[in-house]
């Protein structure tokens, strides 16, 4: 007999109108040179790493947590993206609901504290809308940041100048998405299929593998993501390794940035014993030492990504000016 499994037929789904929302439009950030002051030499180095990856055309990697839209940098995201400086977007699932729904009603983020002591967290009717067009996704063999950012951009959200998945679509620019299955609120609605987001996130796994195969030169962003950023960092990497070895070719000279709040030793040639918490910090070990051993370059940037983000995006609009 199978094991029991929740029905999720007796859920009482809302509408977002009866949400109260964290982040509204007035808390995304301007495209203008920052106010917030932040001097960080390691910052203009991997910036000079970007423009110089961007003159030989090669690609420019951004993976992202969710934080960086509900810190209001999706503006920089996505002229960085206007101007192919940024060539590929990975995010996580929490990053195209946020995403979605910004553009969609200009409001994301609910407070978790209090929706779940009323046992609504995460159950919105709009935001259910994506499991639908996962599925379409996965039917039409795409992956669902290509699918989903094509159907913004499409049905003309009120606020689609803000989606960084529209703006990978009308730019030819991928911007895939990376779940785990069991980790998003939509995966807790009736019509969350998790074969099709399965499927579509896996073909996203490959479309980023794919820019991977071609990192030598180029720049790898990490931005806020612990876990699903090194991971799936890694593992692609290791594909696109294996099958660069046997051409006799290299994917060893390139140049990796994490930005993030953990503190961090000053020295990235080594990776902490395990007896030290920094050990089980994915990015450091992942993305700043083992990665980048046969030759690579790579840099930490401590600090919040409404400082860091719109700095970045300013160093490098001077250095592009300059050239």
């Amino acid at each position: 007999m199978p094991l029991p499994r929740f029905d999720r037929s007796q859920l009482r789904i809302l509408p977002l109108s009866q949400r109260v929302h964290d982040m509204a439009l007035d808390y995304v950030l301007p495209l203008t040179p920052p106010v917030e002051p932040y001097t960080n030499d390691k910052l203009t180095s991997v910036c000079e790493a970007i423009v110089a990856a961007r003159a030989n055309r090669r690609p420019v990697i951004l993976i992202m947590g969710a934080h960086v839209i509900k810190q209001g940098a999706s503006r920089f995201v996505i002229d960085l993206m206007e101007r192919d400086i940024v060539t590929h977007v990975a995010m996580n699932g929490a990053g195209l609901i946020h995403d979605f729904e910004l553009s969609r009603i200009g409001a994301t983020t609910e407070s978790v504290a209090t929706y779940i002591s009323q046992g609504q967290f995460g159950l919105w009717s709009e935001t259910g809308d994506l499991n639908t067009l996962i599925t379409q996704a996965a039917a039409y063999d795409m992956g669902m940041g290509e699918y989903v950012g094509s159907v913004i951009e499409q049905h003309q959200f009120p606020h689609k100048d803000l989606s960084i998945v529209a703006a990978g679509h009308r730019l030819g620019i991928p911007v895939t998405i990376h779940v785990s299955i069991g980790q998003d609120i939509i995966h807790e609605h009736p019509n969350c299929d998790g074969a099709a987001l399965g499927k579509a996130s896996y073909t996203d796994f490959l479309i980023l593998t794919q820019t991977i195969t071609q990192l030598e030169g180029g720049v790898m962003l990490n931005v806020g993501s612990a876990v699903m950023g090194p991971e799936v960092y890694l593992k692609a990497l290791a594909m696109a390794r294996n099958v660069a070895h046997q051409q006799q070719q290299q994917i060893a000279h390139f140049t990796t940035a994490v930005f993030d709040m953990v503190s961090l030793p000053d020295d990235l040639s080594t990776e902490a014993r395990k007896s030290d918490p920094a050990y089980y910090y994915r990015p450091f070990k992942t993305i700043l030492v083992r990665t980048v051993r046969d030759g690579g370059t790579s840099y930490y940037i401590n600090g919040d990504h409404r400082t860091t983000i719109p700095h970045l995006w300013h160093i490098i609009s001077t250095l592009t000016q300059t050239n």
